[in-house]
């Protein structure tokens, strides 16, 4: 698994066999981030990426510029690898945390402009993660949560709904604060 672009462009993740993760997929990756890149401006954003496993998706966005990007994943040796690749690439504003998801979301430490959340595709629950990220103001204003599914998943009558993607089995559902939800 590669960095597509930004400045660790070309450098592989070799994650151990032994991690329990299903890494979104290169072809994937690169179509998310093509259409991320006509309307946001990577290096004034913070980054919340939920379920890393890998960290791959973390080390995109820290690759184009992201300000800050947190980690979390239940996993002790998936956060120990994210942090170890961390180290190794030198990545300072990267924080990688070992937390359930749905905890983390319930006691956020800040507010983010992006969410990626990436749970696996049996997860009980996936369906209560825009709600959840909604009711708990974890994400900005004018942010973005991002949330990978498969195609088991519908979510266009979500309030805060925006548009899906999809790149072969792998589907990305893009949500937004809806006006009623943004607090004046």
């Amino acid at each position: 698994m590669r960095i597509i672009s930004g400045k660790y462009r070309g450098r592989k993740l070799q994650p151990p066999v032994s991690l329990p993760v299903r890494p979104t997929t290169d072809f994937a990756k690169e179509g998310l981030f093509n259409i991320l890149a006509n309307f946001i401006d990577f290096e004034s954003i913070r980054v919340l990426d939920l379920f890393a496993g890998t960290g791959s998706i973390a080390f995109e966005f820290l690759s184009r510029g992201a300000q800050d990007v947190m980690a979390v994943d239940a996993n002790h040796h998936c956060v120990e690898f994210i942090k170890k690749c961390a180290t190794e690439f030198g990545a300072t504003n990267l924080k990688a945390l070992r937390s359930n998801a749905f905890v983390f979301l319930k006691h956020p430490w800040s507010a983010y402009d992006i969410i990626f959340a990436d749970p696996p595709y049996d997860l009980e629950g996936i369906e209560s993660i825009p709600d959840l990220v909604m009711e708990q103001d974890v994400l900005t204003e004018k942010g973005l949560l991002i949330l990978e599914h498969s195609a088991r998943y519908k979510f266009e009558k979500h309030p805060d709904f925006s548009q899906t993607r999809a790149y072969g089995n792998v589907h990305f559902t893009f949500f937004t604060k809806s006006k009623s939800k943004i607090r004046n």
